[in-house]
């Protein structure tokens, strides 16, 4: 395959009914160079890496590539000019396996009278070792945490023979170290092939990226050189004002306890414990948060404490009651709040609109039906007030909630979880693919909700964000509890250590 030298994308408009997605866009990236392309939910930046790579047609503008216009009319096109794109949206069958996934799209191992499934697995191990991406070519789709299914799609993308990568938000679902190590290894690949990186994080961008695209409202505000802008200018570029996250620096909380987990033994979906003697609890008015890599018991966690998932042994003490194997109409009527991991599988219908999406939960309300029908008029006005409030970037509030950008998607499940009044609230990576001027505003609520009472269960793998926003840290390894820790005491360092696995008495 002949290598990428340039690539270039000439005034680039793109319109879907009621929004202007892409106004008059163009980008260069040059040989071995790492482009950032950075910007708010529903500044274009997705929509532009579709149009690159096929899946969308752009209403005006061309694409060069070594200075030859190229028209990509679908995904196949643009794999075949040597451009690969790990999607926010992972584009994974979840009923089959790594190896089955990745032979869909290698070629090389099709024949007329057979797939030769040895060859793709060959291949993976190949990919594996090379960049020191770890995955099980034989386990399911379904049964890999999101961090798993982001590396899976990384060495899919790297297996089809990719010499140009595009990245959406590749380092959302890792933790700091894998993030460390993947920036490390981008650098090593900027020899082999060219990097566009889409990213919320601008500490990534500076360390890593050559240049910087910064998209406002569809349209380019910034082109030029990362060196020259710091990561407050950056913010204050992509927003139009200045972004400062807030922290929690009040009082460390003495109400009663109104979650406790005890002895906590749940299965994963491959079978084995995922908790394993599991315990934890959470005051009224406190945010406590787990800090761990991804798939040592966080995503069982969730679902347990929501009645989505099977408790072995062990209790869930809900303000006394224990709600373990409780169904999730019962949990989430006795006041439970639940941000999920998968917000487009758990916490939205895609194919229902931004309103319907916001009272899920509240059908059987007195303010949003009346013996079983529908009050249309409260539920729009609900929608235009919560639309309004938490910034969801929408043509209207009838549009397909599937339709939105992945960050506006999930201000739709915070604005309907906050705005329902829990009496706790659970927050699975609550800032996932949000840009920082959402995650300000979605910290601002956060900690208004603890002076309001409300115990917090923050789940994330953002250090920053649970140094930021938690009175207390508990590190979770293999299911178990490391340590907690009072916020005075947790620090990056100390975070990360545990999160590996190494005690406090190791360490010593």
């Amino acid at each position: 395959m002949q290598r990428i030298t340039s690539l270039r994308m000439e005034h680039i408009t793109k319109r879907f009914p009621g929004t202007l997605a892409c106004d008059d866009i163009t980008l260069t990236v040059g040989e071995g160079e790492i482009l950032a392309l950075v910007g708010e939910n529903g500044a274009g930046k997705t929509t532009l890496m579709n149009i690159l790579m096929g899946l969308y047609q752009s209403d005006e503008g061309r694409i060069l590539i070594n200075g030859e216009e190229v028209r990509f009319k679908n995904p196949n096109d643009a794999f075949s000019a040597g451009l690969g794109m790990v999607h926010q949206q992972y584009m994974l069958i979840a009923n089959m396996t790594v190896l089955e996934n990745i032979a869909l799209g290698y070629k090389a191992a099709w024949s007329p009278l057979k797939l030769d499934l040895a060859k793709v697995r060959a291949r993976i191990i190949e990919i594996s070792q090379k960049y020191g991406l770890s995955v099980d070519p034989d386990a399911f789709i379904w049964q890999l945490s999101v961090g798993e299914q982001q590396r899976v799609e990384l060495v899919k993308t790297l297996c089809l023979g990719a010499r140009f990568l595009i990245l959406d938000e590749p380092t959302s679902a890792l933790t700091p170290q894998e993030t460390d190590e993947l920036i490390v290894l981008l650098r090593r690949m900027k020899s082999e092939l060219s990097i566009i990186f889409i990213s919320h994080k601008l500490q990534e961008v500076k360390n890593l990226c050559d240049k910087l695209l910064i998209l406002r409202h569809g349209a380019v505000v910034y082109h030029g050189s990362t060196v020259d802008h710091s990561m407050a200018d950056i913010a204050a570029l992509m927003t139009g004002h200045e972004v400062e996250l807030p922290i929690n620096e009040e009082e460390a909380c003495t109400g009663a306890v109104v979650l406790d987990i005890k002895d906590l033994h749940v299965r994963s979906d491959r079978g084995f414990l995922a908790l394993d003697g599991f315990n934890l609890s959470i005051r009224c008015g406190e945010i406590v948060g787990l800090a761990g890599v991804s798939g040592n018991g966080q995503r069982e966690l969730a679902e347990a404490i929501n009645g989505l998932r099977r408790v072995e042994t062990g209790e869930i003490l809900f303000y006394g009651e224990d709600i373990a194997n409780k169904n999730p109409h019962h949990i989430i009527e006795s006041g439970m709040g639940y941000i999920p991991e998968e917000r487009n599988i758990e916490g939205i219908v895609p194919s229902f609109s931004l309103k319907e999406n916001l009272i899920l939960k509240d059908t059987e309300r007195d303010e949003f039906a009346h013996h079983h029908f529908l009050k249309q008029k409260a539920i729009e006005a609900n929608a235009t007030n919560l639309r309004v409030k938490f910034d969801i970037r929408s043509p209207n509030t009838s549009v397909a909630a599937g339709s939105l950008s992945g960050g506006n998607i999930q201000k739709v499940i915070l604005a309907r979880e906050i705005s329902r009044k829990p009496k706790f609230l659970l927050a699975v990576y609550p800032i996932r693919g949000l840009d920082l001027g959402a995650a300000e505003f979605i910290h601002h609520q956060l900690l208004e909700k603890r002076r309001e009472g409300i115990g917090i269960l923050l789940i994330s793998e953002e250090l920053d964000e649970i140094l930021d926003l938690c009175d207390r840290v508990a590190v979770i390894f293999k299911g178990k509890i490391q340590q907690v820790l009072e916020r005075k005491d947790a620090n990056r360092r100390k975070l990360g250590i545990l999160m590996a696995g190494v005690s406090d008495d190791q360490t010593l």
